[in-house]
């Protein structure tokens, strides 16, 4: 059972203005909140989203991090998204990652809101 209580509803447009702000700064925020809202949510509460941001961070292990984060996703969607393709995705086009990822977390925060 899915759990959404905890997940927090973001404006895409002011991440994308946060980002340029801060010149990329709130995307390695945004990666650890995301995550740990994801892991929270498929009952993993303590997989260690501050270590998986760590290694973002790294050359050549942030390759681990980022198929973590596609495994996360792809559990968080139901397998609605295969993990091997969202890993692509996030190589080759970062910023729809983004956005799947928030407006299928803003869902889950309004699904909260509404029952």
């Amino acid at each position: 059972m899915f759990q959404y209580d905890h997940i927090k509803r973001r404006n895409m447009v002011m991440q994308v203005i946060l980002f340029i702000f801060t010149l990329g700064l709130y995307g390695i925020c945004w990666f650890y909140v995301s995550l740990k809202e994801m892991h929270v949510a498929n009952g993993k509460a303590g997989a260690g989203s501050g270590w998986w941001t760590v290694l973002l961070l790294i050359p050549i292990a942030n390759l681990f991090a980022l198929w973590r984060y596609a495994q996360e996703y792809s559990a968080f969607s139901g397998g609605k998204y295969p993990a091997i393709v969202i890993f692509i995705m996030e190589l080759v086009l970062d910023p729809i990652v983004w956005f799947l990822v928030q407006r299928d977390l803003n869902r889950a925060a309004s699904v909260q809101y509404m029952g």
